[in-house]
């Protein structure tokens, strides 16, 4: 029986919420594939098809040895794939490298390394102030081969039909008893689909993921395809992982997705990425519709300041995908970085990687060497210092939530903090042939006279006479004001 929604929201607020949102808040996440990131052996040259959908061999040991790459972008968290034992060898879709078709819980999977490595890794981690994002799957196992070929006796622990709803297709996304109850997969792959609502089911799931958590200093967990699982079953699950956690609910809607924070805690901000990517991927997009869905957002959930912002993962093209322009790609990732959430960045955005739909969008990073004199790596890294040190100035800088202040056809100006100290935002989707022009920008909460600076061009700026901020905008680019003397101390334009 699902509880009612205030009654969850009161149980999870004082059982996770009040406990672990604090720290994640605060974070920035790097999220990873962990066959995709690093290989042991140091190779940036080694071949890695993804059409072939096959091990390239990423591991643990290879995250480790390139953790300096991902801290001096500034992150402070890093996301990794389900760690669990996969359904080994080839079927019509490659193998599991992902991490998604598990078949044992209580084993790891050997092709990313050791217990001794995975534990390796979580302490040089929290030896660089650092944490650890595990994804987990409750909603399904994988098998290669059709739903009536299925031999439930290979996973464990749940090797008996009786612990698996019966076989049905999801056919209409709208009906939530289908999309629960039923499998994703196809003949050729199935994921027999795990009836949650047993108890057994529950209780064992409870028992893994406390164990997991503690055996391996898991610091988060990520749910994938929590949509397809009861909400409720997320109580007891989230509780006993006594860690931070956040779902993927891919939907657009914000009055479908919020309902989901109740019981998860967080969940990845899809219905603000749809939008974000409908605005920006071209001159002629819908600034509009972001706007509202900002709003909109904001008005629904129960707090739009720890769900995953983002845009670009492993399950949806790549931003440079719809369009190459960098400029407009520097904006999507000032939205990710600066907007309410904690951010999240996918490997390969900071190398303005292309891939298109799965598996196109999970290309070896190694091949790009680790260039950390890339343009977006060095955006990326300018915007996740401004965001730290906003949030050490201000206390209240992280749990202001983000408030559009000014929009047109091609323009949004977002505000997030006050008393001074915050941080204004200004983004454009007319690309890298955008005119130049000076925007006078009202409604920021600066003082006349306050001095600014414009921190992805170094330029200081005054308040003007009225109150409002000269903004000169050119070549689409994004531009990012905080007040100087709140500036100083930060590395940041020599200050």
């Amino acid at each position: 029986m699902k509880l009612p929604l205030f009654i969850a929201s009161t149980a999870l607020t004082s059982a996770v919420l009040a406990a672990d949102a604090a720290d994640w808040r605060s974070r920035s996440i790097y999220q990873l594939l962990t066959d995709r990131f690093s290989r042991p052996d140091g190779s940036t040259t080694a071949p890695c098809v993804t059409e072939d959908r096959r091990y390239c061999g990423g591991t643990f040991q290879g995250i480790i040895k390139q953790l300096d790459y991902i801290q001096r972008m500034g992150f402070t968290a890093i996301w990794i794939s389900p760690v669990t034992h996969q359904l080994e060898g080839r079927t019509p879709y490659g193998e599991a490298y992902h991490g998604y078709w598990q078949q044992d819980l209580y084993k790891l999977n050997s092709h990313f390394g050791s217990p001794d490595d995975l534990r390796e890794l979580a302490e040089e981690l929290h030896r660089r102030d650092m944490y650890l994002m595990l994804d987990v799957v409750v909603n399904h196992n994988g098998w290669n081969g059709s739903a009536s070929t299925v031999d439930y006796s290979v996973f464990h622990p749940f090797n008996k039909k009786e612990y698996y709803h019966d076989y049905c297709p999801i056919l209409d996304w709208s009906n939530q008893t289908q999309v629960e109850d039923c499998w994703i997969g196809d003949n050729l792959v199935s994921c027999p689909d795990l009836y949650t609502q047993h108890p057994h089911v529950r209780r064992e799931y409870q028992s893994w993921i406390s164990d997991l958590v503690r055996d391996y200093s898991v610091d988060g967990l990520r749910i994938d395809t929590a949509r397809e699982v009861e909400k409720d079953f997320f109580l007891g699950f989230v509780s006993a992982s006594g860690v931070f956690a956040t779902g993927e609910v891919m939907v657009n809607d914000a009055n479908e997705a919020c309902p989901y924070q109740p019981y998860l805690g967080s969940f990845l901000n899809y219905p603000a990425y749809y939008s974000l990517i409908d605005a920006f991927k071209s001159p002629s997009g819908n600034i509009s519709s972001l706007v509202n869905q900002i709003n909109l957002v904001k008005s629904t959930c129960l707090d739009t300041t720890v769900l995953g912002s983002f845009s670009e993962n492993h399950d949806n093209p790549r931003f440079a995908n719809y369009t190459a322009d960098l400029s407009l790609a520097k904006n999507v990732i000032a939205f990710t970085m600066l907007a309410d959430g904690i951010p999240i960045i996918y490997a390969g955005q900071e190398q303005h990687y292309s891939g298109g739909n799965d598996p196109n969008n999970r290309e070896a990073l190694w091949l790009s060497g680790y260039d950390t004199s890339a343009p977006l790596y060095q955006h990326v890294a300018q915007l996740n210092r401004l965001r730290s040190h906003a949030a050490r100035q201000s206390p209240t800088y992280l749990t202001y939530k983000n408030q559009p202040i000014y929009s047109d056809s091609t323009t949004l100006a977002m505000r997030k903090g006050f008393d001074g100290q915050q941080v204004i935002t200004v983004l454009s989707n007319l690309g890298t042939s955008g005119p130049k022009y000076v925007l006078s920008l009202g409604n920021t909460g600066y003082q006349r006279g306050q001095e600014l600076v414009e921190v992805l061009t170094c330029t200081h700026v005054t308040v003007d006479d009225n109150g409002n901020v000269p903004v000169q905008m050119e070549q689409g680019l994004p531009r990012v004001f905080y007040p100087e003397h709140q500036l100083r101390g930060s590395g940041l334009c020599d200050l």
